[in-house]
């Protein structure tokens, strides 16, 4: 007979929290990820310190900011090093038969490290992200009826949400049946057009949806692929009701990163370190341990989970996680914790640095971007909450106070973990060279 607790560890690709219904969302997205959250406690300011992918589900698996870990970048040259403790192995050395049900080893090996199963349906499609959670769940689901008798910790990835938005026709419902999405009074899309991704997305994505106009179309479809996911999620937590499984297994709920609609001249992306991509959902559920119903406002980082989970598992933290474990939180113990503030970093497409208080946000790019913004930005958060009024200039003593906590912030960290220079500095933009090289193409 096992003992201890399950664990199943769900990451849902660029899901964006305020597209929920249980974070305000007013469309019907999210059905069973509101009733998984009114079953737990859910975590109303999440926030991912590093994007995208690569950065945040190291963060993840190592419970240590991007600026420790020193993976800023996705699909850079820096490895993870190999004496950095990783979830999986943790829990497996612990005795926990280990399972993931993902393809990011296919980008970093690292990814890999603790996994007794690794299972990777997406070597069926040519463009990988394109592997559905039905696919995700046709193989989660048997290895669950296979390894039930044992303690299990199964980490599953849905990346149903990224780009290209395909979903299945039942899912187009977000879109007003009164309004033309091929209008030309629509202008929203055009100035998607003057960026590369628009090419990729031409060929892979938007010749199939013929002359689309309307930006908010294509947003519709970002809200039908959350409602899809949706439905996998509540087949594998209908799967884990179904083998008794629900009452003795943690269910964790998180997205490594979310998405840029349009807003900021970002389109259908997740670089830029506004809201809408570094706020993401987090819910935790185990019906024996963690009361339901609650909230939690203070902010909570990615940085946390690992602890978190390595507590609920009674496995001991290593000393170098950086993050605070919110198990005493969630099992009602105490109603205090969280974090002051959060910084945050990406050198994907852009090079920028931030600091997220409770009530303002600072943006520091280390180099110019490719979509003309400021090199300061300042956001008050309380007015202005799709930070659209750059405040830098006319509040430039918060600004420069924000900025100067911040550099010394940085400054310290590397100190602490022997190095000298700025990651972003040294490591440079990867996925941004595209730009580069597409300008350079038309000049």
């Amino acid at each position: 007979m096992k003992s201890g607790m399950n664990i199943v560890l769900i990451v849902v690709d660029t899901l964006r929290a305020s597209r929920l219904g249980c974070y305000g969302y007013e469309k019907p997205t999210s059905p069973a990820m509101d009733r998984l959250a009114a079953e737990g406690i859910q975590f109303a300011r999440c926030i991912a310190p590093g994007i995208p992918t690569t950065p945040a589900h190291t963060t993840i698996y190592t419970g240590q900011h991007p600026l420790t870990h020193n993976i800023v970048t996705h699909g850079g040259q820096v490895d993870l090093d190999r004496k950095t403790p990783v979830l999986p192995e943790l829990l497996q050395q612990a005795g926990y038969t280990t399972a993931a049900v993902d393809n990011l080893v296919t980008i970093k090996p690292w990814f890999a490290r603790g996994y007794e199963f690794y299972i990777d349906p997406s070597y069926r499609h040519r463009y990988r992200l394109l592997v559905s959670c039905e696919e995700i769940n046709a193989r989660a689901i048997p290895w669950l009826r296979a390894y039930a008798h044992e303690k299990f910790f199964l980490f599953l990835h849905y990346w149903d949400p990224h780009t290209p938005y395909t979903p299945p026709e039942k899912y187009c419902t977000f879109y007003p049946p009164d309004r033309d999405p091929f209008s030309p009074e629509h202008t929203s899309l055009a100035p998607i057009r003057r960026q590369p991704i628009w090419g990729m997305f031409n060929d892979i994505w938007f010749s199939r949806l013929g002359p689309v106009t309307d930006a908010e179309y294509i947003a519709s479809l970002y809200d039908a692929q959350i409602r899809h996911v949706d439905d996998g999620i509540a087949e594998l937590l209908a799967a884990l009701d179904a083998m008794g499984l629900s009452e003795n297994t943690l269910v964790v709920l998180t997205g490594d990163h979310g998405e840029s609609l349009y807003q900021h001249d970002i389109y259908f992306d997740h670089h830029g370190l506004y809201d809408d991509v570094i706020h993401v959902p987090l819910i935790l559920r185990c019906p024996t341990v963690i009361p339901a119903g609650q909230r939690f406002w203070p902010m909570v980082q990615h940085l946390d989970l690992a602890p978190t989970i390595l507590e609920a598992a009674g496995v001991p933290v290593p000393a170098g996680m950086e993050g605070k474990s919110l198990w005493p939180v969630a099992t009602g113990k105490t109603n205090t914790g969280g974090w002051e503030r959060v910084i945050c970093c990406e050198s994907t497409w852009q090079s920028k640095w931030a600091v997220r208080t409770d009530t303002a946000k600072f943006i520091l790019a280390r180099e110019p971007d490719r979509h003309n913004m400021p090199m300061r930005e300042l956001y008050d958060l309380t007015t202005d909450p799709g930070e659209t009024h750059n405040l830098a200039i006319e509040r430039w003593e918060e600004a420069e106070d924000l900025e100067a906590a911040l550099e010394r912030w940085i400054a310290e960290g590397l100190a602490r973990v022997g190095r000298t220079e700025d990651p972003l500095r040294v490591q440079g933009i990867t996925l941004g060279k595209r730009w580069d090289h597409w300008r350079a193409a038309r000049s």
